[in-house]
């Protein structure tokens, strides 16, 4: 029997770990100390995801939101490949995160667990303002889910029952 050599899957994700934290659970016998992570992955190309995993160890919390964050998968669509088609405000508990389309050569102008998602999702010119709390994960959350709001010109089109045309002016 010959065995034959299976392709190695390619990796077309890439992945940010945004934040590790020590979490600590206090006990009758004392404290236990576990690890929290929160990872953002994405294909640059309209595809970004998040997610979290807690373990006693980092590697094994990174892992597990690493394995969360690509099941947790939503594609945005592009305008020119490089922004999005309109602003939008997107929450996730007291965090609040604003983004604008921005002009080509802009760059994002975004920081910390906002940035690492924009540039995942393949963003390249995008302005944001973070509104509320700003706690990191629910700021990443809060780009996701402003992102999903995000409809393209064709789409909102469909909705009104227009054209493309009378809808970009």
């Amino acid at each position: 029997m010959q065995k034959r050599k299976m392709a190695p899957k390619e990796k077309t994700l890439e992945e940010i770990v945004v934040e590790i934290k020590g979490v600590t659970k206090v006990t009758e016998g004392g404290r236990q100390r576990r690890f929290s992570a929160t990872v953002v992955v994405g294909d640059k190309k309209g595809k970004v995801g998040l997610g979290i995993g807690k373990a006693n160890e980092v590697p094994d919390a990174i892992k597990k939101a690493i394995q969360a964050a690509t099941k947790n998968i939503v594609t945005i669509p592009l305008t020119d490949g490089r922004t999005i088609a309109h602003e939008a405000i997107g929450r996730q508990g007291a965090a609040r995160v604003m983004i604008k389309p921005a002009a080509a050569g802009n760059g994002v102008i975004a920081g910390g667990s906002v940035r690492a998602v924009l540039e995942l999702a393949g963003i390249k010119d995008i302005v944001s303002k973070s509104l509320g709390s700003r706690t990191t994960a629910n700021m990443a959350a809060a780009t996701i889910n402003a992102l999903q709001q995000i409809k393209t010109p064709e789409e909102v089109a469909k909705l009104r029952g227009k054209t493309v045309e009378e809808i970009l002016g």
